[in-house]
Parts: C-alpha cells; structure tokens; sequence
C-alpha cells in the first residue's frame, strides 16, 4: 500500500447508479428546500438546503437518505438524527462505467430542477489504483476518451464541479503506475480537462493527493503536464484524513508552484484528523474513531480554497478492511461513527 487514498474509493454497483440516476430528474424535489430534512408529510424525507446557502445539490435519493428513512421506519429515532447529518449534506456522485452520459445527465438535470449545482467525480482513467482495492477503469485510451465524451455530453450546459480522476497523477508520482503507462495517462488526463473546460457551466479540479503524500516539490511538474493550466484547480484529501489546515497549507504551497490555481478540499470524514495509532500502511482504510468534518460550501474564507466538499461519500467502506464491505458499498455502522464522531 501506499499511504495515500488510493483505492479507497469503489464504486457502486453499475446497475444501481444508473437506475437511480435515471429516476433522479423525474423523483427528486424540485424546490429550494427548508434544509429541515422534512417536507410535512414524510418525515424521513431529505430536502436541499437553505436556498442561498450553498450552490450544491443534496441527492434525496443517496445511501444516507435511504439509511435514514430505514431507522424512521424502525422507530430508531437515534440513529435516523444522526445519519441525516450526513444525507442532508451534499457529496460526490461517482459516474460509473455502464451509463455515464445518462448518469450525468441524470444528476446535473436533478440539480438544475433543485436549483443547484451537482458535485460529480469521474474515476475511470486504465489501470485505476493499480490492481488494488478499487482496480479497474477504461480498458484503454480509446475507451476512456469514449467514456469522458459521454459524461461530457450528459453534463452539457448544466452546473456541475467536477473532481476529475482521484490518484491519477499521484500514482505517476510514486510508481505504483508502471511506466510504460505514464505518457498516455498524462495525454489522458489532459485531453480530459481540456473537454470538460469546454462546458460553459463546468469547473474542473484535477486531483492532487494529500498532504501526507508526497510534497508539492514532487507534484508541480506532474501536474503540469496532466493539463492543470487549464483546470479551473485542484482537490486535495479526496477520500483521506487529514485536517483541513494542514490540507490548506498544503494546498497553497502547492498552488504557489501552478500558477496561483485555486482548491477545494475534501472535509467529508477530517473531524478529528489522521488515524495514527495503526499501521502506517493501513491508516486509510475504515480507521476508527474519525468524524464528519466541515460540511461542504463555497464560503472558506479563502481566496484560494473554493470551497469544502464532501468527495468521498461519508458511510461508503473504503475496502474489505477492520471489518469492512468491499470499497464503495454503504456500512451503516461506520457512518454511525462518522456522524458521532
């Protein structure tokens, strides 16, 4: 292993995300949402947030909401209060491979009916998380430049950030990606941005590792040529610990040596930082003992930080680790943890 984020990700079932995708636009509440979670009927029922407060969508439909509605049925009045501190906040949809163009569709259509603005996260560069827990990806380059133009053609003109393929450019930096492989990823990567770029409503934010992963001094180059003079920035923490200060001071150190580019961070489980009581190898899989961090919104107070977001999905298993499902699939029990922090 390798320290970082790196195939803690998954993803779900193909199948189940493009089904829910494809109700998202038909299903979803189209108003701006009290951000009280009920609708006066349903009590379990999520809403978006306060209009003006933030431009992203919240997925009434996601595994947290799903959870909450569960333990609302069950009389687990305890249980429901604390997932909806995650379900009402909104995350990364992580496109899949079998209907992408109608998964982003699905979603960006659903935000714009809502008002706001989908956070989508493409993860399918080939030879993804080199052959570890979420392995995968585009057979090849052909089948991933396919694959970026169908999701492209379901954003259209339609709000969305993008955060553009977690580990990516980190896997160059520390050769877990064999070489012979390096040239078509950074062409990839690039080709990429560039067509995402050319969505008027579209930011993109090239991944950029974490701040216990390597140093800006090792990430400045790569990134250049992965194509992020023409990204509208970075991510940093996707999916990882560490604290949002140490992830700010990391990531201005970094922006310093890319042209003053601005970030946005992954707070989605930083609340009490790193786990450091483990294996160093295995501190990024299910730790124990972490926390929600600061919920997702464009007001850091930071010129150069964009916003906080919540990229990795809080409650989804990072891998079949510390009692673990395979990564990507919902645990109910470490999201419990998450939200009690």
């Amino acid at each position: 292993m390798y320290g970082s984020h790196n195939g803690r990700f998954g993803m779900r079932g193909a199948t189940a995300v493009a089904g829910a995708a494809l109700l998202l636009a038909g299903c979803t509440s189209s108003g701006d949402g009290s951000g009280d979670g009920g609708d006066g009927k349903n009590p379990a029922a999520i809403g978006q947030r306060p209009a003006g407060s933030d431009p992203y969508w919240v997925n009434p439909d996601g595994n947290a909401a799903r959870q909450v509605a569960r333990y609302t049925e069950d009389g687990k009045k305890k249980e429901a209060a604390l997932i909806r501190r995650i379900a009402e906040q909104p995350v990364g949809e992580w496109i899949g491979t079998d209907n992408p163009e109608a998964e982003a569709k699905g979603f960006t259509e659903a935000a714009k009916k809502a008002h706001r603005e989908a956070v989508l996260v493409l993860y399918n560069i080939p030879h993804r998380d080199c052959g570890q827990f979420s392995k995968g990806g585009a057979a090849d380059g052909d089948a991933y430049r396919a694959w970026v133009e169908s999701v492209a053609q379901g954003i259209g003109d339609r709000g969305a950030t993008v955060i553009l393929e977690p580990d990516a450019v980190l896997h160059l930096v520390d050769g877990c990606t064999p070489q012979e492989f390096h040239e078509e990823r950074y062409d990839l990567l690039k080709g990429a941005v560039e067509r995402l770029e050319e969505l008027p409503g579209t930011k993109v934010y090239l991944d950029a590792g974490n701040a216990g992963w390597h140093t800006p001094d090792a990430l400045f180059q790569p990134l250049a040529r992965a194509g992020i003079g023409a990204a509208d920035g970075f991510a940093v923490n996707v999916s990882n610990f560490q604290t949002t200060e140490v992830s700010k001071e990391f990531g201005k150190q970094l922006s310093a040596k890319v042209g003053g580019k601005p970030f946005v961070i992954d707070t989605s489980r930083n609340g009490n930082g790193p786990y450091t009581a483990g294996a160093p190898e295995e501190n990024w899989c299910n730790p124990p003992g972490r926390a929600l961090g600061e919920a997702p919104t464009t007001s850091t107070g930071d010129d150069l930080v964009d916003a906080y977001l919540w990229i990795k999905r809080p409650g989804e298993s990072d891998g079949d680790c510390r009692g673990g499902p395979k990564a990507g699939d919902w645990w109910p029990a470490y999201a419990l943890g998450l939200a009690r922090g």
